[in-house]
């Protein structure tokens, strides 16, 4: 462990400064990868196999074995770190775990990606079963599955950037309007680094990006954290032909784990999640979030794809 530590620590300390709201791109003529949505769909699969990812179950603690066995297999075991904490849930004590790997640690120039890796442990938005865990495949597990597969091509072609990808825990777990129940992960990991300094020039934060009929508008926050990145990474979207699934209108500010993090560490992050905005304004979910449709069947490769080809382009060409 302090081996792991001591190269969590020269990765995060030795982390340049960044410059969100200036952050500046320009194509590099570099080969980009090619990202494989069958790939990415069976790391979804295999999550959801292992039933509901709510704290303290089977489901939990199987889910965060696989995916840090996949991380360690893909970036090594020295860089891998898993952040167990404990935290006061509804009448019990969770036991949670974020998870941590770092890819080209020789870099001091580095991003994040993340994820929830956690589903929900209520069906509140259904019509029935409405007290039973959901099985996550998009809202959880869609977002998991990409950065699992962007894992695999940094192991085969090693990014020119460093590349963290971290995993949050109890992004889902409260109640509706209970706040302080939500996020879990992501508060703990932004009020307790694992190396204090750490700060990426960006992170981008993936949610719900699997569903069929999935859209993603400028969510109101990031354009606010870092509004050059969006700007990259929609017209990359649209450069691709993804102009019908990266939108290029305002979406809604969607309190999410990157909200969390920019509050407790001025980290622009932004978030790439499917949603719409209503005739009053409102935001508005897909019909499957926080209900059992929330399955295997909603998946949709493309989806899968287009978000796996647009985050590529930047990683291994843009930056």
């Amino acid at each position: 462990m302090n081996k792991l530590l001591i190269i969590f620590s020269v990765v995060f300390f030795a982390t340049a400064c960044n410059n969100g709201p200036g952050l500046q791109f320009s194509e590099k003529g570099r080969r980009v990868p090619e990202f494989s949505s069958d790939s990415a769909y069976k790391f979804i699969e295999k999550q959801v196999n292992y039933g509901p990812r709510v704290p303290n179950t089977y489901g939990h603690v199987k889910t965060k074995e696989f995916l840090a066995s996949k991380l360690r297999e893909y970036a090594g075991s020295q860089s891998v770190f898993i952040q167990q904490f404990s935290e006061e849930g509804y009448n019990e004590t969770l036991e949670m775990a974020n998870i941590i790997a770092a890819f080209n640690t020789s870099s001091i120039d580095r991003i994040m990606l993340c994820a929830h890796w956690d589903t929900r442990p209520r069906a509140d938005q259904d019509t029935s079963r409405t007290g039973e865990y959901i099985a996550g495949a998009d809202d959880g597990g869609s977002g998991v599955g990409v950065l699992l597969e962007l894992a695999r091509i940094f192991s085969e072609n090693p990014p020119p950037i460093g590349v963290d990808i971290v995993l949050f825990d109890g992004e889902d777990y409260g109640t509706s309007g209970d706040l302080e129940k939500y996020f879990l992960g992501s508060r703990h990991w932004s009020l307790n680094p694992p190396v204090p300094g750490y700060n990426p020039r960006f992170g981008i934060l993936l949610d719900m990006v699997g569903a069929e009929r999935a859209v993603f508008p400028k969510e109101t926050y990031s354009i606010s954290y870092a509004p050059n990145l969006v700007n990259e990474v929609w017209g990359i979207a649209e450069s691709k032909g993804y102009s019908d699934i990266f939108l290029d209108q305002r979406g809604a500010g969607v309190l999410d784990d990157h909200f969390i993090v920019y509050e407790n560490t001025n980290i622009p992050v932004i978030d790439i999640i499917n949603h719409t905005v209503g005739i009053d304004g409102n935001i508005e979910f897909a019909p499957h979030w926080h209900t059992h449709n929330d399955d295997l069947p909603i998946i949709d490769k493309s989806i899968l794809q287009a978000v796996g080809d647009v985050l590529l382009e930047l990683i291994y060409n843009r930056i």
